[in-house]
C-alpha cells in the first residue's frame, strides 16, 4: 500500500500527534521544522498538519502593543516564520491543511486575521488547561450547513487547553464551531476549494479517541489527502 505522505510541524507534544495518526496506517509522517531546516520537504506532502504550542508573536497581526499590554512572553519567531512559509506553500500548491490549536492561529493570521490576546481579559471564561497540566472540557456549538458540522455533529464535548482564540478572521475564512463566544473552529468560505479545517481543540489527545471530533476530523483530512 502506497503511505500517504503528512507533514507535521514540530511542537512541544510532538509524539501525541504522531501517536493519533498512527491510528491511520496508511499515512507516512515528516517532521517538519525550523529546527530541522528542511522547509523543503513540503512538496513530498499531500497535506499539512499545523500542531500546538507558542503563541503567535503580535506583530504578525499588527498589535506589537499586546506583548506588554497583556504580559505576553511565550513566543518561538523562528517557528512562526517557518510554519509561515509552510501554509504559503500549502495554500499555493492546494495540500490540504488541518490546524489544531496554534495552527488555527497561524493560518488566521496568514490570511489576514488577527487574534483574541487573552480569552479571560476579554470577559470570556477560561480555556486554559488546569493547574495539574489536565485539559478542561466544554461544549462546543457547530454551525448548522458548514463543513464541520457534516462531518461530526451540531454540538459535543472536547478538550481545551488554549488562552487565545481568532479575533477577526481572515480573509476566505468563516467559524464553524463557538464556545462562550470563542471561536472554536474555522474553514474555508468557499467549500469548493482545498481542504482547510482548524480546530481550536486537541483532538490529537481527546480521551475518546472514537468521538466525531476526534475520529471523523483524522479521517476527513487523510481522504482529503488521497
Amino acid at each position: 500500500m502506497k503511505k500517504i505522505i503528512i507533514g507535521l510541524t514540530a511542537g512541544r507534544k510532538y509524539d501525541n500527534y504522531l501517536r493519533w495518526l498512527a491510528l491511520s496506517p496508511e499515512v507516512e509522517v515528516i517532521k517538519l521544522g525550523h529546527e530541522e531546516r528542511n522547509l523543503e520537504s513540503v512538496n513530498k506532502c499531500r497535506g499539512i498538519i499545523l500542531s500546538g504550542g507558542e503563541d503567535v508573536h503580535p506583530r504578525l497581526y499588527g498589535k506589537p502593543e499586546y506583548v506588554q499590554q497583556f504580559g505576553l512572553h511565550d513566543f518561538d519567531v523562528e517557528r512562526d516564520g517557518f510554519e509561515m512559509e509552510v501554509v504559503s506553500y500549502a495554500d499555493q500548491h492546494e495540500l490540504s491543511i488541518l490546524g489544531i490549536c496554534r495552527g488555527l492561529q497561524v493560518v488566521n493570521v496568514f490570511f489576514g486575521g488577527t487574534l483574541v490576546p487573552d480569552i479571560p481579559s476579554f470577559g470570556n471564561p477560561d480555556h486554559m488547561r488546569f493547574a495539574d497540566e489536565v485539559d478542561r472540557r466544554h461544549t462546543i456549538a457547530v454551525r448548522e450547513k458548514s463543513f464541520l458540522r457534516s462531518i461530526t455533529a451540531a454540538k459535543g464535548e472536547v478538550n481545551s487547553a488554549h488562552h487565545q482564540s481568532a479575533d477577526l478572521l481572515g480573509e476566505g475564512l468563516v467559524a464553524n464551531a463557538y464556545c462562550d463566544k470563542v471561536v472554536e473552529g474555522l474553514e474555508r468560505s468557499n467549500l469548493d476549494n482545498p481542504f482547510l479545517l482548524l480546530v481550536q481543540w486537541h483532538p490529537e489527545r481527546m480521551i475518546d479517541q472514537q468521538s466525531v471530533f476526534s475520529k471523523n476530523i483524522r479521517e476527513s483530512f487523510i481522504e482529503s489527502c488521497q
